[in-house]
């Protein structure tokens, strides 16, 4: 079994042959279940294909962050490297937009403030 952080101080041509390798072992695996091969190697079949989502898993992860060091300056970021939150929150006003106020409102506060009065207690 691989581990994730063993895959991660790799670099991507030895994730990618290690990959290519994986995918010919789980082949060779599928071929002898259905010959009616050996418990163990039927067995094995489910590792194999973890190994492989690890694999791809750190592939993508490696990528993903090589993409965003290339964008670190730019004007725009691209959707998938964009901080995800909630649907709601990213359709949400934003502070400025909430504060704002129209030119009536502003009209209003200025020439009728809120009246203070001074309560006995």
């Amino acid at each position: 079994m691989v581990k994730a952080y063993e895959l991660r101080g790799k670099t991507k041509e030895e994730l990618l042959t290690q990959l290519t390798e994986n995918r010919k072992e789980l082949a060779e695996l599928k071929v002898a279940k259905v010959t009616g091969g050996a418990a163990s190697k039927i067995a094995k079949i489910k590792s194999v294909r973890k190994n492989i989502a690890r694999i791809l898993t750190v592939h993508n992860q490696q990528q993903k962050e090589s993409i965003r060091k290339a964008s670190a300056g730019a004007k725009y970021v691209s959707k998938d490297l964009r901080v995800k939150q909630t649907r709601a929150i990213r359709r949400a006003l934003s502070k400025a937009q909430k504060d704002g106020k129209t030119l009536r409102a502003q009209k209003k506060a200025t020439h009728f403030p809120q009246r203070v009065y001074a309560v006995k207690a």
